[in-house]
């Protein structure tokens, strides 16, 4: 134990090291960065991935597989106590909240309300997501929560303007063999087949 760590009183950080002061301070000449190369030049920097001209580990494996992280929702979000800014009987949507200037808009035009903070103000909120806690506090200031309803899909296979997938999706392939569909009178029974032996 050296009688400087004493005196620190168990600090978790050290003193910063200050190089290039002389050969005295441990870090002359070089400054801690050694001879050549580009790491002793200034502005040096490294690319993440970057592995000196050879092909990276991130282009010689495969990717396979589908990725959701495409389709992912993303909302413009805000807390509801962020709202009481507005005037009392105001509509409050996401076009209302960007001219306010409150938070910044996301890729998509979707907005949604979360419950953080506490609201003051009678609004009309148009929204596309609100979660439990904050509709129970817009409410509870007398507004009401409009949800916008989202554009539904069509199910797979199905053309559009139709409700169910196409015939031709039912049609066996081509060259199956078709099943032959023979009545309870038509199939063939134990007491048949002994008499055509027997004769």
């Amino acid at each position: 134990m050296n009688l400087e760590d004493v005196k620190a009183g168990g600090l978790k950080y050290k003193n910063r090291s200050r190089v290039g002061r002389g050969s005295g301070s441990g870090h002359g000449k070089t400054a801690g960065r050694g001879q050549n190369g580009a790491k002793s030049r200034s502005g040096w920097s490294i690319r993440l991935g970057w592995e000196g001209g050879q092909m990276p580990l991130f282009r010689r494996l495969p990717k396979r597989g589908f990725n959701n992280k495409n389709f992912k929702k993303v909302y413009t979000i805000i807390n509801v106590g962020e709202l009481n800014g507005f005037d009392d009987g105001a509509t409050v949507d996401l076009v209302a909240v960007l001219a306010a200037g409150l938070v910044s808009k996301e890729k998509s035009n979707l907005f949604k309300i979360l419950g953080n903070g506490e609201l003051t103000k009678k609004l009309t909120v148009r929204v596309d997501g609100i979660t439990a806690s904050a509709r129970q506090k817009v409410e509870n200031a007398g507004g009401t929560v409009e949800v916008i309803p989202q554009p539904t899909r069509r199910p797979k296979f199905v053309k559009k303007g139709d409700t169910e997938p196409s015939a031709s999706r039912n049609k066996p392939a081509p060259g199956a063999a078709k099943a032959v569909e023979t009545t309870p009178e038509e199939a063939p029974t134990a007491e048949s087949g002994t008499e055509t032996d027997e004769s």
